[in-house]
């Protein structure tokens, strides 16, 4: 299933599921990939995934007040709800409104986080506050969500100004996809700065869904 328009949701069940102990996931559209494939590997097919548009991460304060409005037009016919943004920029105002609506979502300062592994990411804060981070999601929409937004396609010349304190970009590898590592190599290289790949996987996001589920993951 293809990630939706940044001015669309995803959804990968009807408004009319029902029970059954049946999940309802709140996502950020950028997990969208991986959390269907986590689904898909896993078999957690009791899991109901909607997507918010991933370009809220442009104005976070929307954040809590789109959640809301998911969770209060679908989670009736839940069992359970589940809110998969970590923090994101909101300055706890999303976990506080989660807390009022009595709903988890995962833990985490932003996804870098959780794909690292909040410990592990925790661990190297202090050694890695020059790294500019990305995602799978981040690479394949590079040009959309950082490159043009930042005005760099116009004005080349920005570029020093945003990343002349950063010394490295850190892609981190949710798949094994030597297109996408050739894509964040060369979006080091546009940004003037080294390059370094790691392999993370799905990290705590597949701890969490795995424990949401109610199953040990297998994949």
């Amino acid at each position: 299933m293809a990630l939706a328009p940044d001015d669309a949701t995803l959804t990968d069940a009807g408004l009319d599921a029902t029970g059954t102990g049946r999940v309802l996931l709140i996502a950020c559209g950028a997990l969208a990939h991986e959390i269907l494939a986590l689904k898909r590997l896993n078999g957690w097919d009791h899991l109901d995934l909607q997507c918010l548009p991933a370009n809220l991460h442009l104005w976070p304060d929307r954040i809590p007040d789109a959640v809301e409005a998911a969770l209060v037009q679908r989670r009736d016919a839940y069992d359970q709800a589940f809110v998969v943004y970590a923090d994101c920029g909101t300055g706890g105002l999303l976990q506080a409104r989660c807390a009022q609506l009595g709903v988890e979502m995962i833990e985490g300062p932003h996804c870098y986080s959780f794909f690292e592994g909040n410990t592990a990411f925790a661990a190297k804060a202090g050694e890695e506050f020059t790294a500019f981070y990305l995602t799978d999601f981040l690479v394949r929409q590079f040009d959309a969500f950082v490159w043009r937004p930042m005005g760099l396609d116009r004005h080349p010349e920005l570029r020093d100004m945003y990343f002349g304190n950063y010394t490295k970009l850190v892609y981190q590898a949710q798949t094994d996809d030597p297109t996408l590592d050739r894509k964040a190599e060369d979006c080091a290289r546009r940004l003037g700065l080294a390059y370094e790949r790691r392999f993370t996987g799905y990290g705590d996001l597949r701890v969490a869904l795995s424990q949401v589920a109610g199953h040990a993951p297998l994949a």
